[in-house]
């Protein structure tokens, strides 16, 4: 298929992110995912290249790139050509554009040019152990005590928590409030800070997943970020642009799954001829290949109307909702036409199956996303009782 959405500024920037991708990630992947983390190297290069924080001005140190098919490019070739374990975008899209907009200048001016040449890496806390997806159930705490505040609590499932240098995390404030929650910068080192074990995962073996604690952490009022009370309406101020990130990446998980797969039926044989020729082959290939052009040129239609801020929660859940159930169908199709080899972790696609497991649960379940969906049509108790 035709993407008449780049032009050829995006494809000259596809092919040098493809190039770094091939030198920098795929040589290294193997041992990453053994690992359990990645190279703190590789984000200093993805820096010294430009692909940290794309959008960020000049002053800063960024490219001031606000086009979001640059990030579509980065995503789609780092995915091809390198492993999803990789968390450049929550860094890039996801935490630091919290300190760019409600951040001060003196917190932009800390933190933002660090970020963007890899020197700090950064992840956000919001997830307990008892809360989940529940953000009103928080329990993870600060007091006011004059000149600081006083942090308490924990966190799981935190993406980048090893690495992380810079973490914004949010805690409740205001008691009476279920929405009550501010945001705090915590860097590493401060005391009472701890990480806590890294998490053995289904999938995403490259990515460090941790625990944090917080006893008694003296957090500077110059901490704080944005006002004190409107972290609830601060998380949920990005969450358009980060399920369609999501529904982005589930798109070029599953457009790589089809092309080792095309590859793979051409190549392996049984009862003398290519497995691709075979009738029941040629439909599957045929039908995903149907369905991935077709998600595909909406999710594009989807970025140019986010370019234009004409993007709404309704259209991003079902971004997000549609392209990763269609990223668990096509895997799940490729491995089963990879016959026992896909079974095998020797073989890519035995990977991407358990990697792609959880694009259906985080950035809000595919369950929420049907909620929002069907409130956006005027269902919900509120209105219909």
């Amino acid at each position: 298929m035709t993407r008449t959405i780049f032009d050829g500024d995006h494809e000259a920037f596809r092919a040098s992110v493809a190039r770094f991708a091939r030198q920098e990630i795929a040589p290294h992947v193997d041992a990453w995912r053994e690992h359990g983390c990645v190279d703190r190297a590789l984000w200093r290069r993805a820096g010294e290249q430009s692909l940290l924080c794309m959008w960020a001005d000049e002053a800063y140190g960024g490219a001031g790139i606000r086009d979001f098919r640059y990030e579509q490019v980065l995503v789609e070739e780092l995915y091809r050509w390198g492993d999803p374990g990789i968390y450049f975008s929550l860094h890039s899209r996801i935490v630091a554009p919290y300190i760019q907009r409600f951040g001060n200048e003196a917190q932009r001016q800390r933190y933002l040019p660090a970020a963007i040449r890899g020197d700090s890496i950064l992840a956000i806390a919001m997830t307990e152990p008892g809360a989940g997806s529940d953000l009103a159930g928080m329990t993870t705490h600060a007091e006011d005590r004059g000149d600081h505040w006083l942090l308490n609590g924990s966190k799981t499932y935190i993406s980048n928590g090893t690495l992380a240098d810079l973490v914004v995390v949010a805690a409740r404030t205001h008691p009476p409030s279920r929405h009550g929650l501010s945001l705090f910068l915590v860097e590493r080192g401060t005391d009472g800070f701890e990480r806590g074990r890294r998490l053995a995962k289904l999938g995403l073996d490259a990515q460090d997943t941790a625990e944090l604690f917080f006893r008694d952490v003296r957090v500077p009022k110059t901490h704080v970020l944005g006002e004190p009370g409107k972290g609830f309406a601060y998380l949920a101020d990005n969450l358009a642009e980060e399920r369609l990130l999501c529904a982005v990446q589930s798109m070029a998980h599953a457009q790589t799954a089809f092309d080792l797969t095309l590859d793979f039926v051409r190549e392996r044989r049984a009862f003398g001829r290519p497995i691709g020729a075979f009738q029941n082959s040629r439909f599957k290939m045929a039908e995903m290949r149907a369905l991935l052009d077709c998600h595909q040129t909406w999710i594009d239609q989807l970025v140019l109307r986010h370019n234009a801020a004409e993007l709404d929660a309704a259209a991003a859940a079902a971004a997000k909702l549609l392209a990763t159930e269609l990223e668990g169908r096509v895997i799940d199709e490729c491995l089963q036409l990879h016959g026992g080899a896909g079974y095998m972790d020797e073989y890519r696609i035995s990977r991407m199956y358990r990697d792609a497991r959880v694009t259906r649960i985080f950035a809000g379940t595919n369950e929420i996303m049907k909620e929002i969906i069907g409130r956006s049509l005027g269902l919900d108790d509120r209105k219909l009782g």
